[in-house]
């Protein structure tokens, strides 16, 4: 078979690329291989599921921007796909007092990245949350969470072949060739 257009690579990267120019461009024919069996194999399904808020960035940059953008869209995605998630937000904890302007800084940062529900807390709202967690000053981030990125990736491949993609698995790329573009008049050219 003959693709317009071929993914290399059926992990999370790979199916979200794919999934996103069929969308685009239903007109051509598209293609994930993978050289395992298996969708998500390696990173992509042994990786730690969190859905990051977008703290750590510097503010202004396409990471922080892409970031923040991302969780609210990976969660939206998995409302829609009755995927399960959990957003248990995290706590970044200030256990000396030389700690706490890198903590106030990275606030801050999470401010200006426009990151969801940041507050500092004290000691006594700590444990609160986290019996077993000590410190001075912490930073709750509510927004954080966790999901199955593998299945994410799984989701990613059937709307993919809904969409009229092919998955061929067991298929590994051991050599490529640049092509002739095709002619400006052509339909998606």
């Amino acid at each position: 078979s003959t693709f317009d257009v071929v993914v290399v690579g059926a992990g999370i990267v790979g199916l979200a690329a794919a999934r996103e120019l069929i969308q685009r461009h239903p007109s051509l024919s598209f293609a994930v291989l993978e050289k395992e069996q298996e969708l998500a194999h390696h990173q992509s399904g042994h990786n730690s599921g969190v859905i990051h808020s977008g703290i750590y960035y510097t503010p202004g940059s396409l990471k922080a921007k892409l970031c923040v953008q991302g969780a609210a869209l990976c969660y939206q995605y998995c409302d829609q796909k009755g995927i399960p998630y959990k957003q248990c937000g995290k706590l970044i904890v200030a256990v000396e007092r030389d700690e706490i302007p890198r903590l106030k800084a990275l606030y801050e940062r999470g401010l200006q990245n426009n990151v969801p529900g940041l507050k500092l807390i004290g000691a006594k709202e700590i444990q609160a949350k986290e019996p077993f967690c000590r410190g001075l000053m912490a930073l709750d981030s509510p927004y954080t969470g966790i999901v199955d990125y593998k299945q994410v990736a799984q989701s990613y491949a059937e709307d993919f072949q809904e969409a009229g993609g092919t998955i061929l698995t067991d298929f590994e790329v051991t050599k490529m060739e640049m092509a002739k573009e095709s002619s400006p008049g052509s339909e998606d050219g």
